[in-house]
């Protein structure tokens, strides 16, 4: 995507302009059918009037026919018309939706974060309701069009008869239009206020579902609950004001609309009896008095659609022209080479400095679980580079010069706490597919019992969030899908504390074995890696204090020994 591109998503406006640009051959296809279809509509109280006309001056059986034929020319005209026209406009409502959810979603799977202040609930009912709602000008505009049609058809046909008839549907149509656009600016402020806190509450319902275990395991799920009953609360109240102005709306609509219907059968029908119009043309205006009140109501809220396509819009910009956290480089990474961190300063880290060569496998002790995140963050480039001092160097080369894809091709920092996703045992150890290094994985993290567990084996189906498996299982699910990924450095950060001691020292070993010549990192306090890891670091309020063997620090270092004995 060009620079001129982007800059078109920074307004709620330039999003409106570019899904209308993309999508002007369908829409126009559309409105050209749409426009037949109200025209039709329009045409038929037309042709009644005609055909009353002329009945009272020729009642041949000709003149029957021919009518007939008119009649149903005209509404095979209007269910055709119809039919193809909406399959258009929706066809590329939908696409055009599609569009925008996987551009949203885009930006939120991006390996540099944004720097919003949104929430992945939040982000979520962006990709699904607004971009759905701002796919709808695809419509709006030629409903707008045809609707647009019918009253001129309307006016011009009652101008005929008597210009005072076509005046008055003229000018009625730009008042009730005058009032409607005032209301519908309500409408676009209200709905952008109610979606902003649906989204809040899509957001704390993560939050929720994704501490469930923890929120029960110190009794703190009432408290959440009553959190998220707040939240609900305040997303109901502003649903419950949108409907009232809706409500509003559609009522003042649909007052005028009648109003107006009522104003043209009155005036007809005093022209009538004056003698001014003939009875036919009086069917006529009745008959156009009643029809035009569904593309009166249609074109009168086509202006609450255009605000609340805009309101979405906005809240979609708001994430398309987020600011990246960093900004990431452009050198190359060279296939191999040592990871320094060079007097690093974020957080809980102290001017940390330490250096891994290639192939080396490496336990850190961390004193204070703070410490071990922030390292972790620093490594997995949660923190940008320039939000902390120091530097962390690949090969000689500095992660800020470097792009966020490569160094992540190159270095894997696994999480403690890895996310399960819904599918089977293989999708979540290679969701890319292929069964490159899965069964090494598999064996090397002991998931091979689970594995043989079940008949399907890795095609095992698995519920979202691991629901079906226990939270050992879970973690040696997250572990096999890091050793599959077989990248060149990879960091893992407690990869076993649910799992039992002499497994963990099964895994230890095998990932010893497996990763032998690759480099690896290891955060942790077990016993089991400290004594399978070429060496182990020791961090103790920020900085390493100590750098030795497993074995010899036991033997020497009492707060060492104090700290991984178990």
């Amino acid at each position: 995507m060009t620079t001129s591109e982007e800059r078109r998503f920074h307004t709620g406006t330039g999003i409106l302009r570019t899904a209308l640009r993309r999508n002007a051959g369908a829409m126009a296809w559309g409105t050209v059918l749409m426009g037949l279809y109200q025209a039709g509509e329009t045409a038929f109280p037309i042709a009644l009037g005609l055909i009353v006309e002329h009945t009272l001056r020729d009642r041949g059986l000709g003149a029957l026919a021919l009518s007939i034929t008119a009649l149903a020319v005209i509404i095979t005209t209007v269910s055709l018309s119809w039919r193809f026209g909406m399959r258009i406009l929706q066809k590329a409502n939908t696409a055009e939706a599609h569009r925008w959810r996987v551009r949203v979603a885009a930006c939120g799977l991006q390996p540099v974060a944004r720097d919003l202040d949104l929430r992945s609930g939040e982000i979520l009912t962006v990709a699904t309701e607004d971009a759905d709602q701002t796919a709808d000008i695809i419509e709006v505009v030629p409903l707008l069009v045809s609707s647009l049609v019918a009253v001129l058809v309307a006016a011009v046909a009652l101008g005929t008869a008597d210009v005072r008839l076509g005046l008055l549907v003229i000018v009625g149509t730009a008042a009730t239009l005058s009032v409607l656009s005032v209301m519908s600016r309500r409408i676009g402020t209200a709905t952008g206020e109610q979606q902003a806190r649906v989204a809040r509450a899509a957001a704390k319902v993560a939050d929720l579902i994704a501490g469930l275990r923890p929120l029960h395991g110190f009794g703190g799920n009432h408290a959440a609950f009553l959190s998220y009953r707040r939240v609900s609360a305040e997303a109901r109240d502003q649903a419950v004001a949108v409907a009232g102005v809706n409500g509003a709306y559609a009522g003042v609509a649909l007052a005028l609309n009648a109003l107006l219907a009522t104003a043209v059968t009155l005036t007809a029908g005093w022209l009538a009896f004056d003698g001014r119009i003939t009875v036919g043309e009086l069917v006529m205006a009745v008959g156009l008095a009643q029809f035009i009140m569904e593309p009166l109501k249609l074109f009168s809220e086509m202006p609450k659609y255009v605000m609340i396509a805009r309101a979405s819009a906005e809240r979609m910009a708001l994430v398309l022209a987020a600011p990246a956290v960093t900004t990431p480089g452009r050198e190359p990474l060279p296939e191999s080479g040592d990871l320094v961190l060079d007097g690093v300063r974020h957080g809980c880290l102290r001017d940390l400095t330490f250096q891994v060569p290639a192939g080396e496998f490496v336990a850190i002790v961390a004193y204070r679980p703070r410490v071990a995140a922030d390292l972790v963050a620093v490594l997995a480039m949660e923190a940008p580079p320039g939000s902390y001092e120091g530097a962390v160097r690949i090969g000689g080369r500095r992660l800020a010069d470097l792009s966020v894809e490569t160094v992540r091709e190159r270095m894997l920092v696994n999480p403690f706490d890895g996310e399960i996703f819904s599918g089977t045992l293989r999708t979540n150890i290679v969701p890319a597919g292929g069964d490159r290094m899965i069964h090494e994985a598999v064996e090397a993290s002991m998931l091979t019992d689970v594995v043989a567990l079940h008949r399907e084996g890795l095609d095992h189906g698995v519920r979202d969030r691991g629901a079906n498996l226990s939270g050992g299982q879970r973690q040696r699910l997250s572990l096999a899908r890091a050793l599959a990924a077989d990248a060149g450095i990879l960091v893992l950060r407690d990869p076993t504390t649910a799992v039992d001691a002499v497994t963990e020292q099964l895994i230890a070993h095998n990932i010893a074995k497996l990763r032998r010549d690759r480099t690896t990192i290891v955060i942790t306090s077990s016993p089991a890696f400290l004594g399978a890891a070429d060496r182990v670091l020791v961090l103790d309020d920020g900085t390493v204090t100590a750098d030795d063997t497993h074995h010899n620090l036991l033997a020497s270092d009492e707060a060492y020994r104090l700290a991984v004995a178990r």
